[in-house]
């Protein structure tokens, strides 16, 4: 980079980052934790059996007769699934006491476009097939409810059911992974607070905490379903939501549909949303792969974009979506995401005389008072020079040379050596603050994770972090590398009584 691009005449913005709008869609894994309400007869509920397994209780072993139960597959092909190219297998979990999560895996050899399998929408569960009526999901999801809200009430009741639900094969492979994801680990959002923890000094553990403080509000307005669909659950002998379920149980339901819901393209608003048997839990997610189940006439079917050998697990996508929303959805992460990425947010100084002139000339250049700047895994570099534009005219304290921004024709600012000094200073501390606040240090994390007995969840806690104190790293390494370039490393940085805030 040369020189004078760091400071005299610079220009205050650059084209605005790229914004991606990433796509909720496949993932792994579920266990809707169903808990007979006392206050109702016995004999009304059959959710609570042996071969249960409870999604964040103790180890539950499977009973004999899950040995002489029609398995998923078996089921599917009964209800209509066609021949497909893929057969289920256990993959063993790691200090985990429950019983192996299952797979999907190709059953022959597989080339690239080849359908792995088509499940017909018979067997898909979408608010469409749900509430039988589009405009009345269309209400309830404009309403204060998500369709992830509802699908899990819909699968609580049918858990419910037992043996009697359609669903109960389906149900019972789900509750077999009880939320993990491909490294066998819940969701965070189900974790003790001790458990969370593992992630002090990461952001990712506040929005954990106010992700759950969402499903909470969704919680209460769960009863809405009830009366505002109610012919739904006339088959249902049970009370309204809130008093059959506890929130313990229902953010148990919502997070393992999260974890394993399907986000089609190009179908209606009632079925964009999917629970589709031998999709998620049972494919694996992979950051370069580009397969996607697919909304084709009358099924849901996944062609494969590489190809496989007979015995090879099938992978798929769910979109460009960094390790944060990996690990808070699926309870994994990717250490080759492309999409990895930090949230730096940088706003003008309220305070500052010159506020509004500074806030006009941002929107002027696709900015706006508070932004948001994205810092890509391995592209840490070109985020800081996307920042420093801003940051620069947030340290303009001259009133003339506000006045010549203003003015001018192009989005040029005066930039003085001591000026991008102050800048560069002001990055490196920030990115040396947020560093600081991991109670430990890459080596430390290193040294953890070479620990073969590691907890599940703290040596997926533990990858997350490392990889976003990488990031910091970086972006510490190439601020040095920007200050290493100015002429004189003698002059002081110019005060900034209204510097830009970082956070």
């Amino acid at each position: 980079m040369e020189l004078s691009r760091l400071f005299v005449s610079d220009t205050c913005f650059f084209s605005p980052p790229i914004r991606y709008s990433p796509v909720p869609a496949l993932s792994t894994f579920f266990a809707v934790n169903l808990r007979i309400n006392r206050r109702r007869r016995r004999s009304l509920c059959s959710a609570s059996n042996n071969d249960t397994l409870l999604a964040g209780g103790g180890p539950v072993v499977a009973g004999d007769r899950e040995k002489h139960e029609e398995d998923l597959k078996s089921w599917m092909h009964k209800h209509g699934l066609p021949p497909c190219k893929v057969v289920l297998k256990d993959k063993p979990c790691h200090n985990d006491p429950h019983k192996p999560i299952h797979y999907v895996a190709a059953s022959q050899d597989l080339q690239v476009g080849d359908v792995a399998f088509s499940v017909p929408n018979s067997l898909v569960v979408t608010l469409e097939r749900v509430l039988g009526n589009e405009t009345v999901a269309e209400l309830l999801t404009t309403n204060k409810l998500s369709e992830l809200a509802c699908l899990a009430l819909y699968l609580m009741y049918e858990k419910k059911q037992g043996k009697k639900s359609f669903w109960y094969p389906y149900i019972r492979e789900l509750d077999r992974q009880r939320g993990r994801g491909q490294l066998s680990v819940e969701s965070p959002l189900l974790w003790s607070k001790s458990e969370l923890d593992y992630l002090l000094g990461s952001p990712v553990k506040d929005e954990v905490i106010e992700r759950v403080e969402a499903i909470r509000k969704e919680y209460n307005e769960l009863d809405t379903v009830w009366f505002m669909a109610g012919s739904l659950f006339q088959q249902y002998p049970y009370d309204i939501p809130t008093e059959a379920f506890s929130f313990e149980i229902f953010k148990q339901a919502f997070a393992a549909i999260q974890s394993c819901v399907v986000h089609l393209q190009k179908v209606s608003l009632a079925r964009r949303f999917a629970l589709v048997p031998l999709g998620p839990p049972l494919l694996s997610y992979q950051s370069n792969c580009k397969a996607m189940l697919t909304a084709v006439d009358g099924a849901v079917e996944l062609a494969v974009d590489r190809p496989y050998k007979a015995g090879d697990p099938i992978v798929v996508w769910c979109g460009p979506q960094p390790n944060s929303k990996l690990l808070i959805n699926y309870g994994f992460v990717d250490e080759n995401n492309s999409n990895d990425r930090l949230i730096v947010e940088a706003a003008l100084n309220t305070e500052d005389p010159q506020y509004q002139d500074k806030r006009m000339v941002a929107q002027r250049n696709g900015k706006s008072s508070v932004q948001v700047f994205r810092v890509y895994s391995g592209k840490e570099r070109e985020a800081l020079l996307d920042m420093l534009p801003y940051l620069r005219l947030g340290y303009l304290s001259d009133p003339s040379e506000m006045q010549s921004v203003i003015s001018s024709q192009g989005p040029v600012c005066p930039v003085s050596p001591c000026m991008e000094r102050a800048v560069l200073d002001q990055l490196g501390d920030y990115f040396k603050t947020r560093l600081a606040g991991y109670p430990t240090t890459l080596a430390e994390d290193e040294s953890m994770l070479a620990d073969g007995n590691l907890n599940p969840k703290k040596r997926v806690a533990t990858q997350f972090v490392m990889l976003e104190k990488k990031i910091l790293h970086a972006c510490l390494h190439a601020t040095t590398d920007f200050i290493n370039q100015l002429p004189d490393h003698s002059i002081s940085p110019c005060p900034a009584p209204y510097a830009p805030l970082l956070k």
